[in-house]
């Protein structure tokens, strides 16, 4: 069975139940097609959700909540590895629509939270699901803006983050986390053994003063230079004021829940990526280069497309200017960390520490030993 396998990476096709030799899709790189049908889906479902309420709510929630993570862990596949590093035209087109679509959501979110017609239990699946849409999707897209060349796109992936009150991780991440990842250094890093819970208070209030001491040595090298502290916290309150103004009070309160729901997925995100994972010190006491085992994978097909390729995470690391259609998992290569799971379902298994340990901690063990 496995040579059948290789076999058909190898030539792209699979035998259908008449005989008839057809494309295996998995076996082709992604296209941006596909990574826009994925990861605007849920924002389109969400969008009908605070127009109309009703039956797309809860669509857009039972997709983005769960048959998603449904499909991914049956079918639990990846696609193929693209074989040139240049980017597709229209990448930059769909992180530029996807971070349009976060700014309309968060508006017409809060609009249909705030207004009247609907019912209790629909508004906590609207939150839910807009709150997943922007944890996981806003996030990944955000992520992808903020190392793109440039600053155009760079300043709109910092705008998501501020509009999530999370406008410190533009600096956090590039500065302290792409530097001394898997390492004590890093805020974001998870260490062996410890809980989510654990975790989230350290990483959160570790991020921020670790990316203020970044940016500060960084004005200090060169005076003059504006700390954009000042726009991430700035920016922050900007928003607060500007729900409580439009929405009032109860605006002011789904959009500060939104935004904590949103960062808690972003800190399960690292916490999952990263677990237990450590770069060696050489004997000059500097760590060695950060490579593919220093990060978790995940190959699954549905939630990488709707996620922009973020599960596809050392390859980002070895290549943090590499945009997501060219991200690579390189399987065969070496052995490296691969999750059991899709990453949103690692996420929730996160949640739940003993169960967490108990499928992750003797995987952690073998990477070391590896």
């Amino acid at each position: 069975m496995h040579a059948m396998v290789v076999r058909r990476q190898k030539t792209g096709y699979r035998r259908g139940k008449t005989g008839v030799v057809m494309p295996d899709p998995f076996d082709r790189p992604a296209s941006i097609p596909a990574f826009a049908l994925f990861a605007l889906l849920p924002g389109l479902l969400l969008g009908a959700a605070c127009l109309w309420g009703g039956g797309w709510t809860w669509a857009a929630l039972v997709w983005i909540g769960g048959a998603s993570q449904i499909v991914d862990t049956v079918l639990a596949r990846g696609f193929a590895d693209p074989v040139h590093d240049a980017a597709p035209a229209a990448t930059d087109l769909l992180s530029v629509v996807l971070a349009l679509l976060h700014f309309l959501l968060l508006g017409a979110g809060l609009a249909a939270l705030t207004g009247e017609g609907m019912g209790a239990v629909s508004r906590v699946a609207l939150f839910l699901g807009l709150g997943m849409f922007f944890g996981q999707v806003s996030n990944s897209n955000a992520h992808e803006l903020i190392h793109r060349g440039s600053r155009g796109l760079f300043r709109l992936g910092a705008a998501v983050y501020v509009t999530l009150l999370f406008g410190h991780h533009a600096s956090a991440h590039r500065l302290v986390h792409h530097r001394y990842v898997a390492t004590a250094q890093d805020p974001n890093s998870a260490r062996f053994g410890e809980s989510f819970w654990h975790f989230l208070p350290r990483a959160l209030a570790g991020s921020f003063r670790a990316g203020l001491a970044a940016e500060r040595a960084l004005s200090a090298a060169k005076p003059g230079r504006p700390n954009p502290y000042a726009v991430w916290v700035g920016g922050g309150l900007a928003c607060c004021l500007a729900a409580w103004l439009v929405f009032g009070w109860a605006g002011l309160g789904w959009y500060l829940g939104l935004c904590l729901y949103a960062q808690v997925q972003m800190m399960l995100a690292d916490y999952v990526q990263h677990y237990g994972l450590q770069r060696a010190r050489r004997a000059d006491g500097r760590y060695e280069p950060v490579g593919p085992r220093h990060s978790w994978d995940a190959p699954h097909f549905l939630s990488s497309l709707m996620m922009v390729n973020a599960p596809r995470h050392s390859d980002h690391h070895a290549h943090p200017g590499r945009a997501y259609p060219g991200l690579r998992l390189q399987r065969a290569a070496a052995p490296r960390p691969m999750l059991p799971y899709s990453l949103p379902v690692m996420a929730a298994l996160a949640m739940l520490p003993r169960l967490w340990r108990r499928v992750m901690d003797p995987r952690v063990r073998r990477m070391r030993e590896g």
